[in-house]
Protein backbone atom coordinates (compact mmCIF):
# COMPACT_ATOMS: atom_id res chain seq x y z
CA UNK A 1 0.00 0.00 0.00
CA UNK A 2 0.69 3.42 -0.65
CA UNK A 3 -0.04 6.82 0.75
CA UNK A 4 0.48 10.18 -1.08
CA UNK A 5 0.99 12.78 1.36
CA UNK A 6 0.44 16.30 0.23
CA UNK A 7 1.25 19.06 2.65
CA UNK A 8 1.76 22.92 2.93
CA UNK A 9 4.30 24.13 5.54
CA UNK A 10 3.50 26.48 8.27
CA UNK A 11 4.00 30.22 7.94
CA UNK A 12 5.64 31.04 10.88
CA UNK A 13 7.77 27.58 10.70
CA UNK A 14 11.64 27.64 9.74
CA UNK A 15 13.26 25.62 6.30
CA UNK A 16 13.85 21.74 6.51
CA UNK A 17 17.46 20.69 6.46
CA UNK A 18 18.23 19.67 3.30
CA UNK A 19 19.72 15.79 5.01
CA UNK A 20 16.18 15.59 6.03
CA UNK A 21 15.67 11.79 6.00
CA UNK A 22 16.02 10.97 10.16
CA UNK A 23 13.82 13.79 11.08
CA UNK A 24 11.10 12.03 8.80
CA UNK A 25 11.53 8.82 9.79
CA UNK A 26 11.56 10.37 13.82
CA UNK A 27 7.97 11.78 12.49
CA UNK A 28 6.51 8.78 11.44
CA UNK A 29 7.27 6.81 14.20
CA UNK A 30 6.04 9.96 16.47
CA UNK A 31 2.90 9.15 14.50
CA UNK A 32 2.46 5.97 15.36
CA UNK A 33 0.67 4.77 18.40
CA UNK A 34 3.41 3.56 21.18
CA UNK A 35 2.81 -0.17 20.95
CA UNK A 36 2.97 -0.09 17.52
CA UNK A 37 5.65 1.97 17.07
CA UNK A 38 7.81 0.01 19.50
CA UNK A 39 7.06 -2.82 17.67
CA UNK A 40 8.13 -1.50 14.39
CA UNK A 41 11.38 0.02 16.14
CA UNK A 42 12.18 -2.52 18.53
CA UNK A 43 11.69 -5.62 16.49
CA UNK A 44 10.44 -4.97 13.00
CA UNK A 45 10.07 -8.51 11.37
CA UNK A 46 13.06 -10.49 11.55
CA UNK A 47 14.79 -13.18 8.76
CA UNK A 48 17.96 -15.23 10.65
CA UNK A 49 20.00 -12.50 12.05
CA UNK A 50 18.58 -9.65 9.62
CA UNK A 51 15.27 -7.18 11.41
CA UNK A 52 13.07 -5.25 8.91
CA UNK A 53 11.04 -2.23 9.69
CA UNK A 54 9.17 -3.27 6.47
CA UNK A 55 8.22 0.72 5.47
CA UNK A 56 10.18 3.23 3.12
CA UNK A 57 9.50 6.67 2.20
CA UNK A 58 10.34 8.81 -0.81
CA UNK A 59 12.38 12.14 -1.16
CA UNK A 60 10.06 15.02 0.21
CA UNK A 61 8.79 16.43 -3.81
CA UNK A 62 7.98 19.20 -5.46
CA UNK A 63 9.30 22.41 -6.35
CA UNK A 64 11.93 23.51 -4.20
CA UNK A 65 14.77 26.42 -3.21
CA UNK A 66 17.75 25.39 -1.44
CA UNK A 67 20.01 27.66 0.63
CA UNK A 68 23.18 25.70 0.78
CA UNK A 69 24.98 28.33 3.01
CA UNK A 70 22.06 27.56 5.51
CA UNK A 71 22.00 24.07 4.77
CA UNK A 72 18.09 24.35 4.22
CA UNK A 73 15.43 23.42 1.60
CA UNK A 74 12.12 25.13 1.25
CA UNK A 75 8.74 24.00 -0.69
CA UNK A 76 7.33 27.13 -1.34
CA UNK A 77 4.49 25.59 -3.39
CA UNK A 78 3.79 22.60 -0.92
CA UNK A 79 5.29 19.64 -1.06
CA UNK A 80 4.14 15.56 -1.24
CA UNK A 81 5.65 12.40 0.89
CA UNK A 82 5.57 9.27 -0.13
CA UNK A 83 5.09 5.84 2.62
CA UNK A 84 4.25 2.73 1.34
CA UNK A 85 4.38 -0.58 3.54
CA UNK A 86 2.91 -3.87 3.38
CA UNK A 87 2.14 -3.86 6.79
CA UNK A 88 -1.54 -2.44 7.27
CA UNK A 89 -1.67 -2.08 11.25
CA UNK A 90 1.45 0.66 10.79
CA UNK A 91 -0.31 1.79 7.20
CA UNK A 92 -3.47 2.36 8.87
CA UNK A 93 -1.92 3.70 12.24
CA UNK A 94 0.14 6.02 10.70
CA UNK A 95 -2.44 7.81 8.38
CA UNK A 96 -5.27 7.89 10.54
CA UNK A 97 -3.24 9.58 13.35
CA UNK A 98 -1.97 12.30 10.32
CA UNK A 99 -5.63 12.68 9.13
CA UNK A 100 -7.14 13.57 12.68
CA UNK A 101 -3.81 15.71 13.69
CA UNK A 102 -4.09 17.43 10.37
CA UNK A 103 -0.29 18.18 10.65
CA UNK A 104 3.43 16.51 10.76
CA UNK A 105 6.22 18.36 12.45
CA UNK A 106 9.55 17.54 10.89
CA UNK A 107 12.35 18.51 12.42
CA UNK A 108 10.88 22.02 13.50
CA UNK A 109 9.00 22.38 11.14
CA UNK A 110 5.56 22.07 11.16
CA UNK A 111 4.09 20.89 7.81
CA UNK A 112 -0.02 21.18 7.60
CA UNK A 113 -1.58 18.08 5.47
CA UNK A 114 -3.77 19.08 3.03
CA UNK A 115 -4.82 15.60 1.75
CA UNK A 116 -4.04 11.90 1.91
CA UNK A 117 -4.31 9.36 -1.55
CA UNK A 118 -4.58 5.92 -0.90
CA UNK A 119 -2.82 3.62 -3.94
CA UNK A 120 -2.99 -0.27 -3.84
CA UNK A 121 -0.77 -0.77 -6.20
CA UNK A 122 -0.85 -5.05 -7.45
CA UNK A 123 2.17 -6.43 -9.47
CA UNK A 124 -0.38 -8.78 -11.94
CA UNK A 125 2.84 -10.13 -13.87
CA UNK A 126 6.74 -11.24 -13.18
CA UNK A 127 7.59 -7.65 -14.66
CA UNK A 128 7.55 -4.90 -12.76
CA UNK A 129 7.99 -1.20 -13.97
CA UNK A 130 9.17 1.06 -11.52
CA UNK A 131 9.91 4.34 -10.64
CA UNK A 132 11.98 5.17 -8.24
CA UNK A 133 10.86 7.89 -5.61
CA UNK A 134 14.05 7.94 -3.12
CA UNK A 135 17.36 6.30 -4.08
CA UNK A 136 18.12 2.48 -3.92
CA UNK A 137 20.72 1.85 -1.86
CA UNK A 138 22.52 -1.37 -2.27
CA UNK A 139 26.19 -1.78 -0.70
CA UNK A 140 28.81 -4.35 0.38
CA UNK A 141 30.83 -3.80 3.73
CA UNK A 142 34.69 -5.00 2.80
CA UNK A 143 37.79 -5.28 4.48
CA UNK A 144 41.06 -2.88 3.50
CA UNK A 145 44.16 -5.01 2.61
CA UNK A 146 45.62 -2.66 5.68
CA UNK A 147 42.92 -3.20 7.84
CA UNK A 148 39.28 -1.63 8.32
CA UNK A 149 36.84 -1.93 6.54
CA UNK A 150 35.54 0.52 3.93
CA UNK A 151 31.90 0.82 1.98
CA UNK A 152 31.21 -0.44 -1.82
CA UNK A 153 28.39 1.07 -2.96
CA UNK A 154 26.52 -0.52 -6.48
CA UNK A 155 24.45 1.26 -9.03
CA UNK A 156 21.92 -0.53 -11.07
CA UNK A 157 23.24 -2.35 -14.47
CA UNK A 158 26.16 -3.69 -12.21
CA UNK A 159 26.09 -7.28 -11.33
CA UNK A 160 26.51 -6.98 -7.40
CA UNK A 161 24.21 -4.55 -7.63
CA UNK A 162 21.11 -7.22 -8.72
CA UNK A 163 22.61 -10.28 -6.60
CA UNK A 164 22.50 -7.60 -3.06
CA UNK A 165 18.58 -6.58 -4.55
CA UNK A 166 18.00 -10.26 -5.13
CA UNK A 167 19.22 -11.24 -1.52
CA UNK A 168 17.63 -8.24 0.39
CA UNK A 169 13.96 -9.35 -1.51
CA UNK A 170 14.39 -12.64 -0.28
CA UNK A 171 15.24 -11.63 3.47
CA UNK A 172 11.86 -9.17 3.28
CA UNK A 173 10.16 -11.95 1.93
CA UNK A 174 11.08 -14.25 4.88
CA UNK A 175 10.70 -12.29 7.61
CA UNK A 176 7.55 -10.45 6.39
CA UNK A 177 5.38 -13.40 5.62
CA UNK A 178 7.57 -16.10 8.16
CA UNK A 179 8.08 -18.52 5.24
CA UNK A 180 10.44 -19.12 2.08
CA UNK A 181 10.27 -16.81 -0.74
CA UNK A 182 9.05 -18.26 -4.28
CA UNK A 183 12.29 -20.07 -6.46
CA UNK A 184 13.71 -17.54 -8.69
CA UNK A 185 15.63 -14.47 -9.08
CA UNK A 186 14.82 -10.63 -9.35
CA UNK A 187 16.65 -9.28 -12.07
CA UNK A 188 16.62 -5.08 -12.12
CA UNK A 189 17.53 -3.57 -15.56
CA UNK A 190 17.58 0.85 -15.15
CA UNK A 191 15.59 1.90 -18.05
CA UNK A 192 17.63 5.40 -18.05
CA UNK A 193 20.66 6.53 -16.72
CA UNK A 194 20.98 6.11 -13.19
CA UNK A 195 21.62 9.10 -11.33
CA UNK A 196 23.66 9.22 -7.89
CA UNK A 197 22.76 10.87 -4.92
CA UNK A 198 25.24 11.11 -1.83
CA UNK A 199 23.53 12.04 0.97
CA UNK A 200 23.94 12.25 4.90
CA UNK A 201 22.12 9.83 7.23
CA UNK A 202 22.83 11.16 11.11
CA UNK A 203 26.06 12.35 9.80
CA UNK A 204 26.93 8.83 7.89
CA UNK A 205 27.32 9.51 4.13
CA UNK A 206 25.10 6.79 1.94
CA UNK A 207 24.84 6.66 -1.80
CA UNK A 208 22.19 5.57 -3.78
CA UNK A 209 20.49 6.09 -7.44
CA UNK A 210 17.32 7.24 -8.64
CA UNK A 211 15.91 5.91 -12.49
CA UNK A 212 13.52 3.72 -13.67
CA UNK A 213 13.89 -0.23 -13.47
CA UNK A 214 12.87 -2.68 -15.19
CA UNK A 215 12.41 -5.58 -12.24
CA UNK A 216 11.78 -9.54 -13.62
CA UNK A 217 10.90 -11.99 -11.02
CA UNK A 218 8.72 -14.02 -9.00
CA UNK A 219 5.80 -11.62 -8.45
CA UNK A 220 5.81 -12.11 -4.88
CA UNK A 221 9.28 -10.79 -4.80
CA UNK A 222 8.46 -8.25 -6.70
CA UNK A 223 5.37 -7.29 -4.63
CA UNK A 224 7.24 -6.96 -1.74
CA UNK A 225 10.14 -4.79 -3.38
CA UNK A 226 7.06 -2.61 -4.37
CA UNK A 227 5.72 -2.35 -0.73
CA UNK A 228 8.47 -2.52 1.67
CA UNK A 229 11.34 -0.55 -0.87
CA UNK A 230 13.91 -1.75 -3.31
CA UNK A 231 17.43 -2.31 -1.62
CA UNK A 232 18.72 -1.64 1.73
CA UNK A 233 17.89 1.15 4.32
CA UNK A 234 13.97 1.32 3.49
CA UNK A 235 12.93 2.66 6.82
CA UNK A 236 15.50 5.85 6.76
CA UNK A 237 14.19 6.81 3.42
CA UNK A 238 15.56 5.02 0.63
CA UNK A 239 14.71 2.62 -2.28
CA UNK A 240 10.50 3.91 -2.23
CA UNK A 241 9.24 3.39 -5.68
CA UNK A 242 5.93 3.09 -7.94
CA UNK A 243 4.69 1.31 -10.29
CA UNK A 244 4.02 2.71 -13.40
CA UNK A 245 1.01 2.98 -14.65
CA UNK A 246 -0.40 0.56 -17.84
CA UNK A 247 -0.19 2.77 -20.46
CA UNK A 248 3.11 4.50 -20.08
CA UNK A 249 4.22 0.65 -18.95
CA UNK A 250 3.09 -0.44 -22.14
CA UNK A 251 5.26 1.96 -23.78
CA UNK A 252 8.14 1.33 -21.60
CA UNK A 253 8.35 -2.26 -22.43
CA UNK A 254 9.44 -2.09 -25.41
CA UNK A 255 12.09 0.19 -24.27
Amino acid sequence: MHAYINMKIDPSSPALPIQYNYFVQSAIYAALPKDVASRIHDEGYSAGNRRFKMFSFSRIMGKFFIDRTAGTIKFPEGARLVISSPDMEFFLSLVNNLLTKNHVRIGDSILNINEVRFDEQKVESDVLIARTLSPVVAYSTLLKPEGGKYTCYYQPGEGDFNKLINANLRKKYEAFYGEQPPEGEVQARPLDRPRLHVMSYKGTVVKGYTCRLKLTGPRGLLQIGLNAGIGGKGSQGYGCVEMVKARKEKEIMKE
